[in-house]
């Protein structure tokens, strides 16, 4: 049964710095810009709340989003569930969004291997469903104030890490910073791999300073992982009030699975980079060598 969306008078009524005016001026500016899509009004909420609010932040953003989703469908791209590569990415890897909030309000965004088998991890497939997952909740919960990464390295071997792109890293990373609709307060692994160091090598080239302070590497003990998620928050094998992980698993699949309509709407909106007005954009501009990168240099 497909999810209905959240009720944005809630949000409205929960939300006092959240304005109506503000969410009408998004939708005066999107309908000026030939080359955008239309919006709901739940992603224009979004966006503003990810930007607190900041609509000319919050302008930015949404041309950053549909922009790299269109010039990446080859991790954007495909998102119906019932296409092979999004049940195969399902039945690799747990990505769901914890149903217990932090004390501070915080969304934790749970990842962990279901197949150990690196030759079945694909990582571009990967990020599609992680994003399928969060744009799901948020359609359907709202905004958070701020979401914690988590990836639980249990099962992770070095094959897993031959099966890594520095492109898709790249993609990634400047998708996560400069176009999901989210507040970004952690990346967190835990049950780190001794070669984790490695993973961040390939990552950090690509972080802003504030990404790379919010980076948190659990190595030795899961203990410092609950100041930033308390136990209580996680899933019933961590000690926590979560169900199960194969609950949660066979939840987020039914999930995904009953929002078909949800995601051929997602894929729908597209950048038409002919009606833009001034120069159009290419994935160069984005991920190309020269100039790349230029706004997550870390100072």
């Amino acid at each position: 049964m497909t999810t209905k969306p959240v009720n944005v008078s809630e949000i409205y009524k929960n939300d006092k710095d959240l304005k109506k005016t503000d969410v009408e001026a998004i939708f005066d500016w999107v309908s000026k810009q030939p080359h955008l899509p239309e919006i709901s009004e739940i992603q224009a909420i979004l966006f503003l709340q990810s930007c607190y609010y900041s609509n000319e932040l919050a302008k930015t953003t949404i041309d950053n989003y549909f922009t790299v989703k269109t010039l990446c469908p080859d991790i954007f791209g495909n998102r119906n569930p019932n296409n092979p590569s999004v049940k195969h990415a399902m039945n690799t890897v747990l990505m769901t969004v914890l149903p217990k909030l932090t004390p501070e309000g915080y969304a934790t965004v749970f990842m962990r291997l279901i197949d150990c088998n690196p030759e079945n991890y694909n990582f571009a497939h990967q990020i599609r469903n992680f994003d399928m997952a969060v744009l799901l909740y948020l359609h359907q919960n709202g905004p958070v104030k701020g979401m914690h990464l988590v990836f639980d390295m249990q099962g992770v071997v070095f094959g897993h890490l031959t099966r890594l792109s520095i492109v898709v890293m790249k993609k990634l990373l400047y998708y996560l910073q400069e176009a999901m609709p989210i507040r970004l307060r952690g990346l967190h692994y835990i049950n780190a791999v001794p070669f984790i160091d490695k993973v961040l090598a390939m990552m950090k080239p690509f972080m802003k300073k504030e990404l790379t302070e919010a980076l948190h590497v659990h190595a030795e003990s899961i203990e410092s992982f609950y100041k930033f998620v308390p136990q209580n928050c996680l899933p019933e094998e961590y000690g926590g009030e979560c169900e199960r992980l194969d609950i949660l698993h066979e939840n987020i699949k039914c999930a995904i699975n009953d929002n078909v309509s949800f995601f051929e709407y997602e894929e729908s909106q597209t950048v038409d980079e002919k009606k833009r007005p001034g120069k159009p954009k290419n994935a160069g501009d984005f991920f190309g060598v020269e100039g790349t990168f230029k706004k997550l240099e870390v100072d």
